[in-house]
């Protein structure tokens, strides 16, 4: 399943600020509560509605790669995102595929929750709010 998401700001303002997990939880609103740098070089600690969890990113900002390992005691998988330019803007798009451990039911919650997100990112990134 993929999300997208047309944002009105630079495409190198876009993937500094999702390059940036410090910014996860003012826009990954439903899934990111809290995180913090670990000592491990890259992954970071996430605080979220099912637990701890770790994330780390692994972007290539001349390529718009954002791609993040997330890690939890439910499970672990790879997220491919992306940064393109649109023009004076910028899509980000993100792609989600379910892990064994989750239900048809749960991932499809799951999902429907990054919608929010996404809506987060926008209104932050064009409005600062």
């Amino acid at each position: 399943m993929t999300k997208t998401v047309s944002i009105d700001r630079p495409v190198a303002e876009v993937f500094a600020f999702l390059a940036d997990p410090a910014n996860w939880p003012a826009w990954a609103v439903v899934n990111v509560k809290a995180i913090e740098p670990t000592d491990e070089p890259g992954w970071w600690l996430m605080t979220t509605p099912h637990g701890p969890a770790r994330l780390r990113i692994r972007g290539n900002a001349e390529l718009g790669l954002l791609d993040h390992d997330y890690l939890d005691e439910q499970a672990s998988w790879q997220v491919p995102a992306r940064v393109v330019a649109n023009g004076t803007g910028a899509e980000f798009m993100i792609t989600f595929f379910q892990p064994p451990a989750f239900t048809d039911t749960y991932f499809d919650e799951q999902i429907a929750l990054v919608d929010t997100e996404l809506t987060t990112l926008k209104s932050i990134l064009e409005t600062g709010a």
